[in-house]
């Protein structure tokens, strides 16, 4: 059976405001939130190279961000790991995502900071 893998998946929101109860998983702006963030990197992850092996991301937290309308989100994503799916390559999966987000600046509604989006492999 296949490998499952991790990766992070970190990136900021300029326009939405960062609030106590984002930091709060049982909150209902969290969870409002968490799930608008799994819809678009879903949706992402599913049209880049990994996206047949990709299995999903959990939303591991959000944070302050350096300005008072930053958010940043933190996020753990998993993929499976089989010998049809060419080495995980994180350089490669951080050009598509930059690409498919206007070079780091849209994600759906959102604006992001275009140096924050960061992939860890």
């Amino acid at each position: 059976a296949p490998a499952v893998k991790n990766f992070t998946l970190n990136f900021t929101i300029t326009n939405l405001q960062f609030t106590a109860d984002l930091q709060n998983p049982n909150s209902r702006r969290f969870k409002s939130t968490e799930k608008v963030m799994y819809h678009y990197t879903d949706s992402l992850l599913q049209k880049s190279s990994i996206g047949p092996h990709f299995t999903g991301c959990k939303v591991t937290g959000f944070r302050s961000g350096r300005r008072r309308d930053d958010t940043n989100v933190d996020a753990v994503c998993s993929y499976n790991d089989s010998a049809s799916m060419a080495r995980f390559d994180r350089e490669k999966l951080y050009q598509e995502l930059s690409t498919m987000t206007n070079n780091g600046t849209k994600l759906g509604h959102y604006s992001l900071d275009r140096s924050s989006l960061y992939v860890d492999g």
